[in-house]
């Protein structure tokens, strides 16, 4: 493998020029959200805020759902949860779930986008809705240490996913949720 490869996009490996390219897509997403909503998103609009024809973004995102999803796969990567590896294993697990369902919450419109695009059918969202799953369940695992238990894992993620659709559906908000969380892993560790 060459040295210049610098990751792995759910589509191609990339070189520099490719990566960054991609990373400014991905800017370019978050801020077309801002300024026109999860309504106002679309790939082509998203090239033109990127500098780059449409067919180049085509090129690393299917859709706009992908898009988003890359979006919040690359937070989720590249976020460190506080307080994870300190604490009683409740605490380090409701300091993974907190972190995890806060992560765009101050972002209401990409929260809106990133809740849609995770429950869309796009085979390229799949496979990165694979990568986040497995990156929490990670955490959760990490968190729990000694404790570990595959049915408590799939217990606290039901949770957590049931809470972001309850949010994006609109019954409340992520910061809601994130409590709603806690709450119920509290419930379930004790």
């Amino acid at each position: 493998m060459s040295s210049d490869v610098h990751f792995e996009s759910t589509r191609r490996r990339l070189n520099g020029q490719q990566a960054e390219t991609v990373d400014r897509l991905t800017s370019a997403a978050v801020e077309v959200l801002r300024e026109k909503g999860p309504g106002g998103l679309a790939v082509r609009a998203v090239a033109a805020k990127a500098g780059v024809a449409p067919a180049t973004a085509y090129t690393y995102f299917s859709s706009k759902g992908h898009l988003i999803a890359e979006v919040f796969w690359r937070r989720l990567r590249d976020h460190v949860t506080e307080g994870a590896s300190t604490g009683t294993t409740v605490d380090r697990v409701v300091a993974v779930l907190r972190d995890v369902a806060l992560l765009v919450a101050d972002e209401p419109e990409l929260s809106s986008a990133v809740t849609a695009a995770l429950l869309g059918d796009d085979p390229e969202v799949s496979h990165l809705r694979i990568r986040i799953g497995a990156d929490i369940r990670r955490r959760l695992t990490a968190a729990l240490g000694d404790e570990a238990d595959d049915e408590v894992i799939d217990a606290l993620e039901m949770v957590y996913a049931g809470a972001l659709v309850r949010a994006g559906m609109g019954y409340g908000s992520y910061s809601d949720m994130a409590d709603a969380i806690e709450s119920a892993a509290r419930l379930i560790l004790r």
